[in-house]
């Protein structure tokens, strides 16, 4: 089947982009007005898109009309947010974060997650998150319909104990990190497996990647 995107009406075009591009990480977005007033709310159009500089994206739609949502209120104001990546301890927080609220509503109480302060920036952070990125405003790209692209650098990196070992490798197994599907859907990173990267000298040579269970 083919669906030509200019004829097909913008919630259609959702659901064939959010139920086939999964899973997605999901941003569990805090934010601060700067006078108090701090928000978090969850978005799954969101991932990583460099190293050097380290940049992560944000996709946000507009809460209504002209309206945007706090989250981008928020960034336009402090010029920076937090990532905080979400598993399976703060799943249902991430939930309840998700509701439709009214501007001003603080999630942090209604979800019932910590708010600490950050290294390098006024937003805070999430104390129950496994993962936290520090980021500052880069650019913001505004599209029609209200979307904004939010491209944030991090600047900082909060990571549970136990998480990274002395030769920065991470283990995935125990971050039991949440992923987005469509609808009502996710998953978790519970049955990972590894397939060997190979080399043109590899593949020449006539060898195959064999797929195995992933140790992290």
């Amino acid at each position: 089947m083919i669906y030509d995107f200019a004829t097909t009406a913008p919630m259609d075009r959702y659901k064939l982009l959010a139920g086939c591009i999964v899973p997605r990480p999901i941003a569990l977005v805090s934010t601060t007005d700067g006078k108090g007033a701090n928000n978090a709310a969850p978005y799954s159009f969101f991932n990583v898109m460099s190293h050097e500089p380290p940049i992560v994206v944000l996709g946000i739609e507009q809460r209504r009309a002209d309206t945007p949502k706090d989250t981008v209120a928020n960034i336009r104001i402090t010029k920076d947010f937090v990532v905080n990546l979400v598993d399976m301890r703060i799943a249902e927080a991430m939930n309840v974060c998700a509701i439709d609220f009214d501007a001003g509503v603080d999630e942090f109480k209604e979800a019932g997650l910590t708010a600490v302060p950050c290294t390098k920036i006024k937003a805070p952070r999430i104390a129950e998150a496994p993962v936290a990125l520090e980021c500052v405003l880069m650019d913001e790209l505004r599209y029609r319909q209200g979307r904004s692209i939010v491209v944030g650098e991090v600047v900082a990196f909060h990571v549970r104990d136990g998480i990274v070992n002395e030769r920065f490798h991470v283990d995935t197994l125990a971050l039991d990190m949440v992923g987005r599907l469509a609808g009502g859907g996710y998953c978790r990173t519970t049955d990972p497996f590894t397939i060997p990267r190979l080399s043109p000298a590899d593949w020449a040579a006539g060898k195959r990647a064999k797929i195995s269970p992933y140790r992290g």
